[in-house]
């Protein structure tokens, strides 16, 4: 498998960081390494990878946008799951970086008859539940069926995600979210590059 033209050029010799003492397989992000993936994953299977770019978020009650900078990781340890953590950090008008910015984490969990079900854990005290399908064979489709918040996490009431790769074999996604007592509207969008896989 070779990466797009437009990936980092060693991305398919590179991988996310990993223990090679564990005793049991640790995640990989690269398909040439590690353990095969679950045969109940390969519907994801051009997600895995660690991805890297730019985007824009909105929110409802300030002025905006803000460009943000993001990678997003999809790695699997040969069983029916993904693992799949963001980490995004706010630029500033120069693309200088600002401060980090959000974190998540969770897994992607394809279901026999393939309906997905995907649980995210936000840092700001969020989880949420998702479910949804792949569209085709490079585009997935997910919305909330439940939101959990901590006492000081702000309120956000439902999400619904599209994940799809584009041309030049980018990632690009976008989120819109029901928040702060406002109904479902675009809140981020990015398109990220595969650095790793």
């Amino acid at each position: 498998m070779s990466g797009p033209a437009n990936a980092a050029p060693d991305s398919p010799r590179r991988n996310r960081p990993r223990f090679e003492d564990l005793p049991v397989p640790d995640d990989t992000a690269n398909l040439r390494e590690g353990p095969d993936l679950h045969e109940q994953c390969l519907g994801l299977l051009p997600l895995i990878g660690v991805w890297r770019g730019a985007g824009e978020v909105v929110y409802p009650t300030i002025d905006g946008p803000f460009t943000y900078g993001q990678q997003l990781v999809f790695a699997h340890d040969g069983r029916p799951f993904v693992s799949y953590e963001a980490r995004a950090w706010l630029l500033g008008p120069d693309g200088e970086v600002l401060r980090p910015a959000a974190r998540e984490v969770g897994f992607w969990r394809p279901q026999p008859d393939g309906e997905l079900e995907v649980l995210i854990t936000h840092a700001t005290g969020i989880s949420e539940i998702f479910y949804g399908r792949a569209r085709n064979l490079t585009s997935w489709e997910i919305e909330t069926d439940a939101v959990v918040r901590t006492a000081s996490a702000k309120e956000v009431s439902a999400s619904h995600r599209l994940y799809g790769l584009v041309e030049g074999g980018d990632l690009a996604y976008v989120d819109e979210r029901a928040m702060e007592g406002q109904p479902l509207q675009p809140h981020l969008s990015a398109r990220l590059s595969r650095i790793a896989g």
